[in-house]
């Protein structure tokens, strides 16, 4: 049980780290490809395809969950 804890905590000390270093990779004052598609309109393309993979994505776990809880309903019933 030591061990997992010892584990857990060298590897939260090592996300820290990565965390640590891709925000400092992150300029905030050029904005270039951002100002660009907003000028040329193409930003709302880029969110559309996002909207539609995000609610594709939310739809497959809707669907999904709705299957484990027939599933779960089934193998209940059949226990009784």
């Amino acid at each position: 049980m030591k061990k997992v804890f010892v584990d857990l905590k060298m590897f939260l000390v090592l996300l820290a780290l990565l965390i640590g270093q891709i925000c400092y990779g992150q300029d905030q004052s050029q904005a270039e490809m951002a100002d660009v598609m907003r000028s040329n309109g193409k930003i709302y393309v880029v969110i559309a395809v996002l909207l539609v993979i995000f609610l594709g994505i939310i739809f497959y776990l809707i669907s999904i969950d709705r299957k484990v809880s027939r599933l779960e309903k089934e193998m209940l019933d059949k226990e009784k």
